[in-house]
């Protein structure tokens, strides 16, 4: 009876070391497999991956389907990456060849108004330089939205104090606005953010020239700065035509353009470039707003890196 127990312990501990082996070599060869894994998708990451013909006895179907996926992959980022640079040539081409013929319509436009015409012909002149500068607007907003979508070009925010923004887009519409009657401040701040000098200027430019553009004579434009803790919040404020609640959800959308505005001019293309020049670069945009009585748009950029 005593010999029979020692055997079944016996036998019973043999089982448990067997199992503790056997697990033992599964988990290495788990283990090795998710190293080999790992690598691949390291390789992947860093585009040196390069497909390698693998033994199936060593190596589980699924890291063979995964080296295969891994391959199509590469290939379709050097593809996309390809395309990007035809993309690229393709819009530095447009802009090369439409500059200068668009450039000489301009000059003819100036050189004929500077000559005594009809009144006919003078109409026609000013309707020709009007339509011509509306071209030149719209196929480098074109372009602009171009290359910023395929990636083309990118945004360099650093830390920029906020004043010399602000100061130049009322250099540049401080007398738009005085032509219209339209009263135009500006706040000072000496606060600083982290943006791209020249993107952020423009898109602050579009909500500046917007809000001239839909306040009538006898109204307000006003540039405010806030500061938050992650963020510095510049309140574009006007006391125009405002928006209505339906088309708060719209306005940011390519291309669009509100029924009541259509014989203003502009091709809907500022606002949509405005937000992704901000949330390029870590910002973002809001606006509030009523039907008639003005709008705010808020534009928000990052304090830290």
């Amino acid at each position: 009876m005593i010999e029979w127990n020692h055997a079944l312990i016996i036998l019973v501990l043999s089982t448990i070391v067997i199992c503790i082996v056997i697990v033992a070599l599964q988990h290495r060869k788990l283990k090795k497999t998710m190293i080999k894994l790992g690598q691949m998708l390291d390789s992947a990451i860093d585009g040196s991956f390069t497909e390698h013909t693998y033994d199936e006895t060593l190596l589980s179907s699924v890291e063979s389907k995964f080296n295969r996926y891994l391959t199509a992959s590469v290939v379709s980022a050097r593809n996309l990456a390809a395309e990007k640079e035809k993309i690229k040539e393709l819009l530095a081409d447009i802009s090369h060849q439409t500059k200068t013929p668009l450039s000489n319509i301009l000059l003819y436009a100036q050189l004929l108004e500077e000559h005594n015409l009809p009144n006919e012909s003078r109409d026609c002149v000013t309707a020709l330089q009007g339509q011509a500068e509306k071209l030149n607007f719209l196929i480098s907003s074109l372009v602009k939205l171009s290359r910023l979508e395929t990636g083309v070009f990118t945004l360099h925010p650093t830390s920029n104090a906020i004043a010399p923004m602000l100061e130049e887009a009322a250099g540049q519409f401080m007398s738009k606005a005085e032509r219209k009657g339209v009263q135009f401040t500006l706040d000072s701040t000496a606060t600083f953010a982290i943006y791209d000098f020249k993107w952020t200027t423009e898109s602050l430019c579009n909500l500046v020239d917007n809000a001239i553009k839909y306040t009538p004579s006898g109204g307000r434009v006003q540039i405010s700065v806030k500061e938050y803790d992650l963020f510095c919040r510049i309140d574009i404020i006007d006391t125009g035509i405002g928006i209505s609640e339906e088309e708060l959800s719209k306005i940011f959308t390519r291309f669009y353009r509100s029924p009541s505005v259509s014989e203003q001019e502009g091709v809907g293309i500022g606002l949509y470039l405005t937000r992704q020049i901000l949330t390029g670069q870590g910002g973002y945009i809001k606006v509030t707003s009523t039907l008639g009585a003005g709008a705010t748009f808020s534009m928000f950029l990052p304090r830290e890196a």
